[in-house]
């Protein structure tokens, strides 16, 4: 009777594996990628729900139930839970009826905050220990395992993962120039627009008041997409400025999840409200805006920039 022999793996592949175990143990353990979640009465399955829910601008069921890997029954019972909770409301899919789009209320972003600032502040602090070389040889690292665990990731019909940093040298004359060339080009704005946002970055950094001010600047595979400010308007009040988009970055999410970041510190800090200044052509800000809570308190004409414009005054409560 023959003996089938079972060989073991070659011990390259053993130690392939023990290698990959040994770092997801250390990831898990250093990262403390659970801490922001101990002590709440959600689990982990609801904080990414509510993450993923944060961070699109529109939401369908399915589609987070697919990228997360849940079932659907399971799904449901969350996000009942969270319109129970006031968290999320559900308005009839444009396209298809039988599906719902998803959004979260003030109450719901208000809910995320706390958790989105802890997980944060911890990534900040891990960051803090390196330098500016090692901060990007770490993130490239990352970039570079993700790629190869799941090219589909950053296919262009897939949303890919943004970086979201503060700024470095030559950052703040890059969003000058975003400003100047975007605008012209999409709706014909003079360079008085462009001297408007080089005086208004210019200040920011000239006053800049880190304990309760800040500027992250969005990258999309290594390249920067986006930028905002929260500036310091008063003991109470900060505000929202120069929120930028490159083209190929829109449709992500991005414009959503730089608002978040700006609501989030706002609230760490202890402002009471929010304001910002915009324009009523600017239809995709605005949708931002109003899916946060932010209200349209005052509108006025006025002549600027080479062109017959509507300036818009929003405002968001971030306390009772």
């Amino acid at each position: 009777m023959a003996i089938m022999s079972v060989e073991s793996p070659p011990s390259s592949d053993v130690a392939a594996v023990k290698a990959v175990r040994q770092f997801n143990r250390f990831y898990t353990r250093r990262i403390g990628a659970l801490d922001p979640y101990l002590g709440s009465a959600m689990s982990l399955t609801d904080v990414r729900v509510l993450y993923e829910l944060a961070h699109r601008e529109s939401a369908v069921a399915s589609e987070i139930g697919k990228d997360l890997g849940l079932d659907g029954g399971y799904l449901s019972r969350i996000l009942r839970r969270f319109e129970g909770a006031g968290w999320l409301t559900r308005e009839t899919h444009p396209k298809d009826a039988r599906q719902s789009l998803l959004r979260l209320t003030e109450a719901g972003h208000a809910a995320f905050a706390p958790l989105q600032q802890k997980s944060r502040d911890e990534a900040r602090a891990l960051l803090s220990a390196l330098s500016a070389p090692q901060q990007r040889q770490l993130i490239d690292a990352m970039h570079t395992v993700q790629a190869l665990i799941e090219p589909a990731a950053n296919s262009p019909t897939k949303p890919r993962t943004a970086v979201l940093r503060d700024p470095g040298p030559g950052d703040i004359g890059w969003v000058v120039q975003q400003h100047g060339e975007i605008y012209a080009r999409e709706y014909g704005w003079n360079s008085e627009f462009e001297a408007l946002v080089a005086e208004i970055a210019a200040q920011f950094l000239r006053k800049f008041q880190p304990e309760w001010e800040r500027c992250w600047i969005a990258e999309l595979d290594g390249e920067r997409v986006g930028a905002v400010f929260l500036a310091r308007k008063s003991a109470t009040v900060a505000q929202l400025r120069l929120l930028i988009l490159t083209p190929q970055a829109r449709g992500l999410g991005l414009g959503a999840r730089l608002t978040d970041e700006c609501i989030a510190f706002a609230r760490h800090k202890g402002y009471k409200k929010m304001v910002l200044w915009t324009n009523s052509c600017l239809v995709a800000a605005r949708g931002i805006y109003a899916a946060r809570g932010f209200k349209l308190v005052k509108s006025e004409p006025y002549v600027g920039f080479g062109q017959q414009l509507v300036g818009e005054t929003w405002e968001l409560k971030l306390t009772a």
